[in-house]
């Protein structure tokens, strides 16, 4: 099933918080425009393929405790209103502590992670993907994966630089934002 836009006047993060309290069984997001999207849930098989992903994250993380590890059910608030979640994140210790309390338990980190990935179900349209894998980018993320488990193509988005694009590859690195994170793509398709 693909994603569902709702056109509705454009809500403020208080509204649209308020929102995800009333609807805490739906997956919601906002984009900066003010349209509300409505996640399903992911099919078994993209459940184990993030799984993968997440974990191999969070191991690199565990070891070397440089920053906040989050899953899909994550929201952050990026500089343009937007709130997004991405399949998989990672936030800098520095990034983090810049935060309040509130901030961090309370509400959508107001921040955009260091470092994201969008995973594409059988059911994604890839170029939705790239449009928000562009908008994480133009909120201040430094590195980005896309991974297309379709035709297991992976693009790469970095600050500043065009996206790469890589075919069928078994591994990737974190480069200097994950310094030592090799993801093996084996265990993700």
């Amino acid at each position: 099933m693909n994603e569902i836009a709702l056109k509705i006047p454009r809500l403020t993060l208080t509204e649209f918080v308020e929102l995800c309290h009333v609807n805490q069984n739906l997956r919601l997001e906002m984009t900066a425009t003010g349209e509300v999207i409505i996640m399903p849930p992911t099919y078994s098989w993209t459940g184990k393929q993030n799984s993968g992903l997440t974990a191999q994250l969070w191991n690199w993380n565990d070891r070397t405790n440089s920053g906040i590890v989050f899953d899909s059910s994550t929201g952050f608030t990026l500089p343009n209103g937007a709130v997004r979640s991405p399949d998989a994140a990672w936030v800098s210790t520095a990034q983090w502590e810049n935060l309040t309390d509130e901030q961090k338990h309370e509400e959508f980190s107001p921040l955009a992670p260091a470092f994201v990935v969008e995973l594409r179900s059988i059911s994604d349209s890839i170029e939705k993907l790239r449009e928000k894998m562009q908008e994480y980018l133009n909120n201040g993320v430094l590195l980005g994966w896309l991974l297309d488990s379709k035709t297991k193509r992976v693009e790469i988005y970095r600050s500043g630089e065009a996206v790469e694009q890589l075919e069928a590859p078994t591994a990737l690195s974190g480069e200097t934002i994950l310094p030592g994170f090799v993801l093996n793509l084996q265990k993700v398709w």
